[in-house]
């Protein structure tokens, strides 16, 4: 069994969780993932079985999607609901004055890493520094959001819906915390769905328990994308003969 099997990854399950699930379910060891997930996060893993494993670090196509609920007014250490309560604050934010900040943070800007991600540092995680109480001085990553754009926003409850198009290794907690610090009110994301990853969506996804269900009713196959799927937005190259005959010897 080769391809790409997409998971419609549960609440409180790490990347590794799922994949760990599936080398049961499917009986077989190869296997990777497409982009780690936090685990309050639901949303598209890809998950590369069997040969297709090669492709997990060369898909040209290495944008996301997201759609993220947040809460203004206060801040954690975590940088979203799941995490200690660090600061508060009762400033009232405008629908208005919400959208005029979200410019700042779309196009190629830069982003420091939270402490709770899995970021190394002197080849430590830091989110086991952070667990200690440890907080050490990281760089700032250059990413790209493509699209960042307000959903919905209650004046009154200070919460809201964004949708965030971007690039690989964008924290979405951290923009919702740095929207939060310019508009002087503090911010954390209190969900957070994966709406697209790779060229693949929701639309695309299965959750554990329809894998679980097809894999008993013999029907796996039906739920595997082809390898192919990663590549359809590249040209096609045509080999002649000479080149076909050198490209299977190497």
């Amino acid at each position: 069994m080769n391809g790409i099997l997409c998971v419609n990854k549960p609440q409180n399950f790490t990347s590794f969780d799922v994949v760990a699930k599936l080398r049961g379910i499917l009986q077989m060891k190869r296997l990777g993932h497409g982009g780690t997930l936090d685990p309050m996060a639901t949303g598209v893993l890809p998950v590369f079985v069997g040969t297709a494993t090669k492709a997990c670090d060369i898909m040209p196509n290495s944008t996301k999607s997201y759609r993220a609920g947040f809460r203004l007014g206060m801040t954690t250490d975590t940088q979203d609901i799941t995490g200690k309560l660090l600061s508060s604050s009762e400033t009232e934010v405008t629908r208005k004055a919400l959208e005029e900040v979200l410019p700042r943070f779309i196009g190629d800007i830069m982003q420091l890493p939270p402490m709770y991600s899995a970021v190394q540092v002197n080849g430590r995680r830091l989110y086991d520094l952070a667990r200690q109480g440890i907080e050490v001085e990281r760089t700032a990553r250059a990413i790209t959001v493509d699209g960042l754009v307000l959903e919905s926003y209650d004046e009154t409850s200070r919460e809201g819906v964004v949708s965030i198009a971007c690039s690989k290794g964008t924290y979405i907690r951290t923009i919702i915390n740095d929207i939060g610090e310019a508009l002087g009110c503090g911010g954390i994301m209190t969900s957070l769905v994966r709406t697209s990853s790779g060229g693949f969506t929701l639309d695309d996804c299965f959750t554990l328990e329809e894998i679980q269900r097809a894999r008993d009713e013999g029907r796996l196959e039906e739920l595997i994308l082809p390898i192919e799927r990663v590549f359809v937005t590249l040209p096609k190259l045509r080999l002649n003969e000479v080149q076909t005959r050198m490209y299977r010897s190497s």
